[in-house]
């Protein structure tokens, strides 16, 4: 097996581990392979073991990738701070955006989505602890921004996305895990149909599915450390 196959492994047995700890099926837990900056062929190793949704943040990396796979099972999420002049071909590339947090992106996205794709599905992004550093809005404005991607034919709102700011113990990053559960829940409140709560990243995987996430981004854990 290799180093690859056997980190996928390990971080689906700790996906297991933490969602029976948490009372809750392994199943309701989506993986998603962060492969930012790393190359095509590690793509190809975690596609051999199994793994079929991927993340991206930098778009001409990923596009390079999708054409190269693009005979391939793959679903393609965009995780990355979103540009105007990036929209038409993350519209026409990819299967999720998971990093909406502006109206004018919504409406740009709506518009470039090919009419022979399926709605692109959408996450909004939520500065949880309202860092400058990060992307991401206020539950308020995540509020309005869903009642707007609802209007929108070519998109599905699907939830809500948080990058907490770092912790330095479990307790507290489980307390951070918890508001965001605790936003979810206030936006589910007003769009029920509303099914994802993509939290949880290689450092806090165990707390935020303790605290009821339903998609985890790994990245480091599975590919190594980035250059």
């Amino acid at each position: 097996m290799s180093r690859l196959a056997e980190n996928l492994t390990s971080v689906k047995v700790r996906i297991a581990l933490a969602a029976k700890n948490a009372g809750r099926d392994p199943e309701s837990i989506q993986l998603i392979a962060v492969s930012k900056t790393k190359p095509v062929e590690d793509v190809y190793a975690a596609l051999e073991s199994g793994q079929r949704d991927f993340g991206e943040n930098y778009l001409q990396d990923a596009l390079q990738k999708i054409q190269d796979i693009q005979t391939r099972d793959v679903i393609w999420h965009f995780i990355g701070p979103i540009q105007s002049n990036k929209t038409r071909s993350i519209a026409e590339s990819f299967d999720w955006v998971q990093t909406l947090d502006r109206e004018k992106i919504a409406r740009r996205l709506n518009d470039q989505r090919p009419e022979d794709m399926s709605p692109l599905n959408v996450c909004i992004q939520i500065n949880l602890d309202e860092e400058e550093s990060k992307s991401g809005i206020v539950l308020e404005q995540a509020l309005a921004l869903g009642k707007l991607v609802e209007t929108l034919p070519r998109l599905r709102l699907r939830g809500l996305m948080f990058i907490p700011a770092p912790q330095e113990n479990s307790a507290a990053r489980l307390e951070t895990c918890q508001r965001a559960q605790q936003q979810f829940q206030e936006f589910k409140q007003e769009f029920p149909d509303c099914d994802t709560l993509s939290l949880g990243m290689s450092s806090d995987l165990e707390e935020a599915i303790a605290a009821g996430s339903t998609m985890v981004r790994i990245g480091t854990d599975i590919f190594g450390e980035r250059h």
